[in-house]
């Protein structure tokens, strides 16, 4: 486990009981609803989380679709609460590298306001590729950052106490992915969000 997990693991384990209190919660809702309103689900789908926190994405996703659900994430607190509110679900503490899924076993994976928190982005990138079936769906809402601040904040970031470790542009985040087995459907960029969507070839 490296430093940016550890900080990860400590920050959100602190929060996690209040999570949706706290001024991180109320920042993410917003991807929340972004994603609530771009993700299509079919009935017979897996949709599998990446860093799901407090499960509130998945429970907002149940609310209007039929799906097996899965979240993973780091913190095994953040893990407790997701559990608790989505009881029909199931969810694994691990990290983004190593996902816990068998091979084209997932029809949709989200990603919220998280990935910048990623320690081996290429890694995970890989991993989503093993584990999304043909023709199935990759949604990341990312923190969007101009290309300005980026370069300023950049070298910062990874001293941050939260464990993150770099803001990417849109192309970074659409390249990684091309090299690893998927299509880019299309990007959004409202206001701090930047919304991603691939589909595995």
């Amino acid at each position: 486990m490296n430093k940016f997990e550890q900080r990860s693991i400590s920050s959100y384990d602190k929060k996690a009981e209040n999570y949706d209190l706290t001024l991180d919660g109320k920042f993410t809702e917003k991807f929340k609803e972004i994603l609530l309103n771009s993700v299509s689900i079919s009935p017979d789908d897996k949709v599998a989380d990446i860093a799901c926190g407090n499960g509130r994405l998945l429970h907002m996703l149940a609310e209007k679709n039929t799906f097996s659900g899965f979240g993973v994430d780091i913190s095994e607190k953040m893990v407790e609460q997701a559990g608790k509110a989505n009881p029909d679900m199931t969810f694994f503490v691990a990290g983004c590298n190593q996902l816990p899924f068998k091979e084209d076993e997932i029809g949709v994976m989200t990603v919220c306001a998280a990935f910048h928190h990623f320690p081996d982005v290429k890694s995970f990138a890989k991993e989503a590729g093993r584990v999304i079936k043909k023709e199935g769906m990759l949604y990341i809402a990312e923190v969007y950052v101009p290309a300005i601040i980026r370069v300023i904040c950049n070298p910062f970031v990874k001293f941050s106490r939260a464990g993150d470790v770099k803001f990417y542009s849109p192309n970074e985040i659409v390249s990684l992915f091309l090299n690893h087995g998927f299509v880019l459907i299309d990007v959004e960029i409202s206001g701090t969000v930047q919304m991603v969507r691939l589909q595995r070839k």
